[in-house]
């Protein structure tokens, strides 16, 4: 026995150890949210969760009101979803509740990526310099000649007859916005080791066809990938597919290649003066490739079904277009000179612009997390005050927080162009929630320290598309009776929606 004795008791303490992790002893303190550990032990409501996260925080909003803390995979989550109390999440110091830590932890599961100390800095930096404002001139111009390379290269050739040609719109937009995205932020071939111009755009051209048909494979494994749950196949091809892109966007490989974007010849001299090894950095573009890529095709493919679904949104879009472009003093002509489509062309489509915030605000659904480092106090907007655990985790779902509140947008499932402009054409800033104006009424972009620091660049690409698609072509829907098809629940989260199904249309040059 005496032997025994203490076997039994390291077991004891061992069993009571394991249902500690396991989150069974955990117990609603007073002051805190409404705990719901779920029926199953660490993993809690994690299946839930993840098989349709909108219906779920639903769910639980409608037993807990609008602050309520959940278990999901070994994590208490406290999710905050009333809109006016926004500003609490956003704007609460980085001492307490902090981004980076949960997103190191992603970015390395995800892309094999170790990020350093500071990194957030350093993006943030060399992002507000080529990715706004006046350095956006150069990308919005890069943006335009890789556009026009992959869209109306057969312009003047025997291929260009005028004759419809059908596509599934989801592939068909992804492909050439990631495609130009990508040669427009990692270079073109060079013209002289490929022997002139001609050839080296058509090498741009094959070469960036053959890697989208490998981002999407790579697009398509992200969700599980993110979550960790990956079965031991496509873990296999998912490293696979990281070693080709970790090669492809290779630090020595993409200093070969003419017109290198400034925002990546940035960050890879940046990373390099801060120590960072050249494999690391190679690791690196990978994730710039998916950050600034992974969602604006499909943001492009939404925008152009809802164009074609609503007439009038049409109508009023392509009448803004064609009014820019002729105050710039350009018309496009068979046989004339393509288009010079500038950042001071795309800052005078208010109409556009309005449609843009509008598709995002029904097909974007990013869930903004940050690591609790400190006990602190959430104080809401109407008094109530919660207490929230240091090492639990704050998460906010803006899509169904306020993107689908009917309060903040009226008929919030519909599609309406004009949501986001005043009577008088202006952008439209104010929305209101029980009287009181809301500030952050759509937040396909995230806020603060976690928003996306690519947006107007991203925005840049979508409107440049569009833009281009309806100054070059005719297109509709193959059906026009086709629905709009159901969002994939498994991206929820995760940026930009894609659809469960692609949709068939046809296009044909108009000159």
């Amino acid at each position: 026995m005496g032997v025994l004795l203490p076997i039994l008791l390291a077991l004891f303490a061992a069993l009571i150890g394991g249902l500690y992790l396991l989150g069974v002893f955990r117990q609603r303190r007073p002051g805190e949210p409404p705990l719901d550990k779920g029926c199953i032990p660490w993993l809690g409501h994690v299946l839930e969760f993840r098989r349709d996260t909108l219906k779920f925080l639903e769910r639980m909003k409608q037993q807990y009101g609008d602050v309520f803390t959940v278990q999901l995979g070994g994590f208490y989550f406290t999710f905050l979803q009333d809109p006016l109390s926004f500003g609490a999440f956003v704007k609460e110091s980085r001492e307490k509740l902090d981004f980076n830590k949960f997103a190191r932890h992603l970015v390395h599961r995800v892309f094999g990526y170790v990020a350093i100390e500071g990194h957030h800095q350093v993006l943030q930096t060399s992002s507000n310099k080529h990715l706004k404002g006046d350095g956006l001139e150069v990308m919005t111009q890069a943006m335009t000649s890789n556009l026009q390379n992959l869209m109306l290269h057969n312009v003047g050739s025997a291929a260009d007859q005028r004759t419809w040609v059908e596509d599934g719109l989801f592939m068909y937009s992804y492909n050439i916005v990631f495609r130009a995205g990508y040669l427009s932020l990692y270079g073109n071939a060079p013209h002289k080791s490929e022997g002139g111009e001609e050839k080296a755009k058509e090498r741009d051209r094959a070469e960036s066809d053959a890697l989208f048909s490998e981002f999407r494979k790579y697009d398509q494994l992200f969700p599980n990938l993110a979550y960790g749950v990956l079965p031991p196949r496509q873990k296999m091809e998912a490293e696979r597919l990281k070693s080709l892109f970790w090669d492809t966007l290779a630090v020595q490989k993409v200093k070969t290649r003419d017109n290198i974007g400034g925002w990546v010849w940035d960050m890879q001299q940046a990373l390099d003066e801060k120590g960072v090894e050249e494999s690391m950095i190679d690791r690196y573009m990978l994730v710039l490739l998916w950050a600034s890529q992974g969602n604006t095709g499909p943001s492009a493919f939404w925008l152009l079904l809802f164009l074609m679904k609503h007439p009038e949104a049409m109508t009023a879009v392509r009448e803004e277009v064609d009014k820019v472009l002729k105050e710039s003093g350009q018309e496009v002509q068979h046989g004339g000179p393509l288009i010079n489509l500038t950042r001071q062309m795309l800052m005078k489509t208010p109409i556009l612009d309005s449609a843009v915030e509008e598709t995002l605000r029904l097909t974007a659904a990013p869930l903004l997390t940050r690591a609790v480092l400190q006990d602190l106090t959430l104080k809401m907007a109407d008094g109530r005050e919660y207490l929230i655990r240091k090492g639990d985790r704050m998460s906010v779902f803006p899509y169904s927080a306020v993107h689908l509140d009917p309060e903040v947008h009226p008929d919030p499932h519909s599609f309406k162009y004009d949501r986001f402009l005043n009577p008088d054409g202006s952008k439209k800033t104010d929305f209101y929630k029980g009287g009181k104006r809301v500030k952050y009424y759509n937040m396909p972009w995230g806020a603060g320290v976690s928003m996306c620091p690519g947006r107007f660049f991203a925005t840049n690409e979508l409107k440049q598309f569009v833009f281009l698609m309806l100054v070059y072509f005719e297109f509709e829907l193959k059906n026009p009776e086709e629905k709009i098809p159901e969002i994939d629940f498994k991206r929820w989260g995760f940026g930009s929606m894609q659809p469960v199904r692609d949709v068939q249309f046809r296009y044909r040059l108009k000159y």
